[in-house]
């Protein structure tokens, strides 16, 4: 078989120099960040999070099934008066001191 015609030594050679002119652009991108104390795109703070919604999660016992509200307050449904709170919304973060 026959090399391939697109494939020879000057190729692999061409490839090799761009890679290396990449990473020397690149550590002189850091090195450029590095003394001026400036962040890059890639060390910034990831955004806020959304609020999530609060859901509470509720199970009566007698019905053996559960119940999912957005309020705190026990559901009100007929003939059911066991409700237990399974889960509660997460709280938010301590704010840093």
């Amino acid at each position: 078989m026959a090399p391939r015609p697109a494939m020879y030594r000057g190729d692999r050679r061409r490839k090799e120099e761009a890679r290396k002119a990449k990473q020397e652009a690149k550590r002189q991108r850091r090195l450029e960040r590095k003394e001026s104390g400036v962040s890059g795109p890639e060390i910034e703070a990831p955004p806020a999070p959304a609020e999530a919604p609060a859901e509470y999660v509720w199970f009566p016992p007698s019905k053996n099934r559960t119940l999912t509200t957005r309020t705190a307050a026990q559901p009100v449904v007929e003939g059911i008066d066991d409700w237990i709170l399974l889960t509660e919304p997460p709280k938010p973060p301590a704010p840093p001191a």
